[in-house]
């Protein structure tokens, strides 16, 4: 016979899908009355305006229309108090967010230098994977000098959210955060020293709600010092993406960053030379702009192979500067996510999220009108 304590037992099987507990586990559940077969539930959200609402609704009324006897099913929403959230999860406090995170692999986008396109690689990995239905999310670590939110046309604030900050989602749901979503607006500088700039990456890591992630690429900036180490010794990375470009001087400055990264025991597990050509749109013919490449003394150095060769394209800079990158198709993207894959496999698959366009929490540039951007 269908009743409250069927119903409870339904709900102790539906999870928050943030914080990965059951509903009545976290006290969400706020009453329940069944008459006949109609079943009328209240859930206390444990924020107001929970951008996921809409999915804990659904599963509610999925678990609660499976039950034997179940005719109707009515499910109101509210919100717990400031009060009843400290109750649950005690004052906030720093790294909170990361115990309820379960990101299966992160790997580092580094290459010592400045200049030679971490960034675009790491959004551009990002979006591969994202493609191909990986959970992914980017770390973005250069505090100082932040180049993502403009290459996926994003714009803070952030929310907040039980226990730690949501990251923004991009339009084809990679979670991001940055400095720059924390800052009063986009050009204002960060002038940190060397260990405020290290804290500020283990808050980016463990302050924020990442929940369920197949890849964190964590992009790094240039340099060896404080914010790459800190990166390496506090965050649980399984892997370094070593970014490098065509010439001599380039080549020795990222073999600087691969001593650092084997000094400190990550693997590096692929070598990407971005810029090592131009193909000339009227011939068809490859130009080496910047000279004979120099990445084998980098693969040497490192042990690792070459995951990809990234030619120079006007029309990729376009679309990176309007916010597009998530658009961007290049010939070498599908081996680069192969190798990538075959590189720095992950141990368990997540299964693929449901993106709505409304619950993204998303703030974007306008797109620049059509035919501004060359191939438009």
């Amino acid at each position: 016979m269908l009743d409250k304590d069927k119903v409870l037992e339904a709900l102790s099987r539906v999870n928050d899908p943030e914080l990965h507990r059951s509903l009545t586990d976290l006290k969400m559940v706020r009453d329940v009355q069944v008459r006949g077969g109609k079943v009328e539930v209240t859930i206390a959200l444990t924020v107001p305006n929970c951008p996921l609402k809409d999915q804990i609704e659904s599963d509610v009324r999925v678990a609660i229309a499976a039950l034997p006897g179940v005719e109707q099913v009515f499910v109101h929403l509210t919100a717990m108090t400031d009060e009843e959230r400290k109750t649950l999860f005690g004052e906030p406090k720093e790294g909170a967010a990361a115990q309820y995170n379960h990101v299966n692999r992160v790997v580092a986008v580094m290459s010592g230098k400045g200049g030679v396109g971490k960034s675009l690689v790491t959004s551009l990995l990002a979006t591969a994977l994202a493609r191909e239905g990986y959970q992914v999310g980017v770390l973005d670590a250069d505090i100082t000098g932040p180049s993502i939110p403009m290459l996926f046309g994003l714009q803070g604030p952030v929310e907040s959210g039980p226990v730690g900050i949501r990251p923004l989602q991009s339009r084809t749901g990679i979670k991001v955060i940055s400095m720059n979503f924390l800052l009063e607006s986009e050009d204002q500088p960060v002038i940190w020293r060397g260990p405020l700039i290290g804290r500020a990456i283990t808050q980016l890591w463990g302050d924020v709600m990442w929940g369920d992630l197949d890849y964190l690429l964590v992009d790094l900036p240039p340099g060896t010092s404080d914010a790459s180490l800190t990166t390496m010794q506090s965050l649980p990375v399984k892997g370094i993406v070593m970014v490098t470009t065509p010439q001599g001087l380039a080549a020795l400055i990222v073999r600087k960053a691969v001593h650092m990264a084997q000094t400190v025991g990550v693997p590096i597990v692929g070598v990407v030379e971005n810029m090592a050509y131009f193909v000339c749109p009227d011939t068809g013919k490859q130009h080496l702009i910047f000279g004979p490449s120099h990445v084998s003394e980098v693969m040497l150095t490192a042990g690792a192979p070459l995951l990809a060769q990234l030619p120079i394209d006007p029309h990729v800079a376009a679309l990176r500067d309007a916010g597009r990158v998530e658009t961007v198709t290049l010939v070498e993207n599908p081996a680069l996510l192969k190798a990538f894959i075959q590189a720095a496999p992950v141990t368990e698959r997540r299964p693929a999220g449901k993106i709505a366009k409304d619950e993204l929490r998303l703030r974007s540039r306008p797109f620049p009108p059509a035919g501004s951007i060359p191939g438009d």
